[in-house]
């Protein structure tokens, strides 16, 4: 009897155990993350894109992870998790970053928000997918922010969803030169050691500019930390052109517009760099940019956008073309991540990002904010944009013109 006993005992305690392990697996299986990284700058002087960035991602997260995750392969469901890493706009720190990220179970990048630091960080990545004789590393980057010409073309690793500057300058002065026909010459004022803002001047702004009839009267250059601008105004004022066009970011755009303001500088015509239509400009300088016209690719124009605007303000972000970006590329990872038929396990972490990589390849079409994205051989993307203009302390649709 007290053997029974002790084998009953024994049996109860093994079906416990079995139950305890069974209710455990079901609770990790509940459980399972996959984790997407996001990199940019949450220090210096364009912090807030970085911040910006971090919320939207996590607030694009939140609205997946509530309505189930994501799907893996064997039909189980994950949630993903976001962890942000401030690479500080410098390209040393995003290359060291970008390695770490690599050394964890995330299957890929979102980021990062400096043209500076994408060029040489693609640098690092594998040129040509499955080169045997390429030791460049093999991660997937889908970047939401920094916005040069041309820099997904650098690696099969790296993708990009921002807008098409060449397009939308493009299209922003043949609108100029057809409605404005009194407005003919363009002066630019550009910060010349930040990539992107350089590369707008140079190749895009300066070159559309002529394409459309423009006489170019020349540029005043200054640094992303300056503060004094006031040379560069009076060579603006001696110019006396009848568009300025500043290709600068928010803080130094403010810096100068300002200045403008004090030197009586006053064109006819304001035109902004794209990422200087955000808040950051508007609690800058609100007043001094008044009129100030950007192409744009994010406007909260209908219930989608605004939605994400609202979501992300809720995580203590803004929403621009660069955050609503991020928004943008979780749910188009969601999607990928389903079609590649990832497993999601440690194990497998790096066969699933090649499956990530080789699925953003595929994609050839994407739904955004604002409409239909089209997507090109090399990982760029053509965006639906608008054109902008601050009224009042807003950004204001000026022209569609799509």
């Amino acid at each position: 009897m007290k053997k029974l006993a002790v084998t009953l005992t024994a049996a109860v305690a093994t079906a416990f155990a079995a139950g305890t392990m069974l209710a455990s697996g079901g609770a990790l299986a509940q459980d399972k993350t996959i984790k997407i990284a996001g990199f940019g700058a949450k220090s210096g002087v364009v912090r807030s894109f970085g911040v910006n960035s971090e919320a939207a991602l996590l607030a694009a997260a939140d609205v997946i992870n509530k309505k189930g995750g994501v799907k893996l392969a064997d039909g189980s469901k994950a949630k993903i998790a976001v962890e942000f890493y401030d690479d500080r706009c410098n390209a040393e720190e995003g290359i060291s970053v970008i390695r770490r990220i690599a050394g964890t179970d995330a299957v890929v990048a979102i980021g990062p928000t400096c043209s500076n630091v994408a060029e040489p960080l693609f640098g690092i990545l594998q040129k040509k997918v499955g080169d045997a004789s390429d030791s460049g590393l093999q991660f997937p980057v889908f970047t939401d922010v920094a916005i040069k010409v041309g820099l997904a073309k650098i690696s099969d690793w790296a993708f990009r969803n921002v807008p098409n500057e060449m397009t939308m300058y493009n299209s922003l002065f043949y609108w100029l030169k057809t409605t404005h026909p009194q407005v003919k010459s363009i002066y630019g004022g550009v910060e010349e050691d930040f990539a992107h803002s350089r590369a707008t001047w140079y190749v895009v702004m300066k070159t559309r500019a002529e394409a459309s009839g423009f006489a170019v009267q020349g540029e005043s250059k200054w640094l992303l930390n300056d503060t004094n601008f006031a040379t560069q105004v009076r060579e603006m004022k001696k110019a006396n052109a009848d568009v300025i066009a500043i290709s600068a970011h928010p803080f130094t755009t403010c810096g100068v517009l300002k200045e403008m303001q004090r030197q009586g500088v006053k064109p006819k015509v304001l035109v902004g760099l794209t990422s200087s239509s955000s808040l950051e400009t508007l609690q800058g300088c609100a007043k001094q940019a008044e009129g100030m016209i950007i192409p744009t690719s994010f406007a909260p124009v209908n219930k989608e956008a605004k939605y994400a605007a609202e979501t992300t303000a809720k995580f203590k972000g803004a929403a621009d073309l660069h955050s609503m970006a991020a928004w943008e590329n979780v749910f188009i990872l969601k999607n990928v991540i389903e079609d590649a038929k990832i497993s999601g396990k440690p194990a497998d972490v790096q066969a699933d990002r090649r499956k990530i990589r080789d699925a953003l390849a595929k994609v050839k079409a994407t739904e955004g904010l604002l409409g239909t994205t089209k997507r090109d051989e090399e990982g760029e993307a053509d965006k639906p944009y608008l054109f902008v203009h601050a009224r009042k302390g807003e950004w204001k649709v000026l022209h569609n013109p799509l």
